[in-house]
């Protein structure tokens, strides 16, 4: 179907992302961790520690996250071409779900080794298991201070820093069971400790994958009320009727909104679009918003006025 998207009935504001770029951070972070996997594995193995191979194996499912989220946050730096008209902004969605995803998988295997070794309980060095998660809670502690000040605004970084303070709550969890272990001789608190760090990645994990999938989906952005835009653009002088309304993130830090105002009094002007577009942007969280203008002076109305037509 054809709409008339001529200069006097089409207005659209660009705006582009000024979210901060945490190369830096994810350089680091992704070093200092994954020295720390290597270290970690190897005193696992020595001895025949369950927490520390599976605490190990989530730290690399970490590595490979900030691994994702960094390459998303260069390509989502390139502009825009003729192929890929919105750029490569959407990468950063891609690399949040991946990294939820690569998680789950890790968290699944963690499990099953641990109620594997409920029934069949290993000897384990206590005393080993406590240092080395010490170790690892300065390790995920700093890194989770790396992305302390963007958490609020990208996915990505959000998903780092939950991730990393979480490793740092399961690694102190890793410190008390080693202690006890040397203290009481039980063996199945290697294997309760592993199963604990699972559910503690599900839980913490649940919330970061439900955004990431919506994004995936062009759900409304979390954060992102709705019903307030519709009234808010309702209330626009001179517009009736609002239809065709959608909101979707472009990427992680980046939401975007089309509609059609019907106006009879005609075109506001440039002036007034602008102007809107900016109350949009600074009101409601919409960077990229492309509107509109229709007059409903005929019988013939627009073929996406029905909410079910998309």
């Amino acid at each position: 179907m054809v709409h008339d998207h001529s200069a006097h009935s089409h207005g659209h504001r660009h705006g582009r992302s000024h979210a901060p770029y945490y190369g830096q951070a994810f350089a680091v972070g992704i070093a200092i961790n994954l020295a720390y996997v290597i270290v970690e594995s190897g005193f696992g193995l020595y001895a025949a520690s369950l927490a520390l191979l599976a605490d190990a194996g989530h730290n690399l499912g970490d590595v490979l996250g900030l691994g994702l989220s960094w390459g998303a946050a260069v390509l989502a730096r390139r502009g825009p071409s003729g192929r890929f008209t919105y750029g490569l902004r959407s990468t950063s969605i891609l690399a949040a779900l991946a990294n939820a995803a690569i998680l789950l998988v890790v968290t699944g295997g963690i499990a099953w080794e641990g109620l594997w070794r409920l029934w069949h309980p290993v000897a384990v060095g206590g005393a080993v298991v406590a240092w080395v998660a010490a170790a690892g809670i300065v390790v995920n502690g700093s890194t989770a201070l790396l992305f302390l000040s963007g958490r609020r605004h990208d996915l990505n970084v959000m998903s780092a820093f939950a991730h990393m303070s979480a490793d740092a709550l399961i690694a102190a969890g890793v410190v008390v069971a080693g202690i006890a272990m040397a203290l009481t001789g039980w063996l199945w608190l290697d294997p309760a400790v592993s199963l604990a760090v699972s559910a503690v990645i599900v839980y913490g994990t649940a919330g970061l994958t439900r955004q990431a999938l919506g994004l995936a989906l062009n759900a409304v952005p979390s954060g992102i009320d709705a019903a307030a835009i519709r009234a808010h653009l309702l209330a626009v002088p001179g517009v009736i009727a609002l239809h065709d309304l959608h909101i979707w993130g472009m990427s992680t830090t980046e939401t975007a909104l089309t509609c059609h105002l019907v106006m009879p009094g005609g075109h506001p002007g440039d002036a007034a679009l602008a102007a809107l577009a900016h109350e949009l942007e600074h009101g409601f969280g919409i960077g990229h918003a492309t509107i509109q203008i229709e007059l409903g002076d005929t019988a013939e109305a627009c073929a996406l006025t029905p909410e079910h037509v998309v």
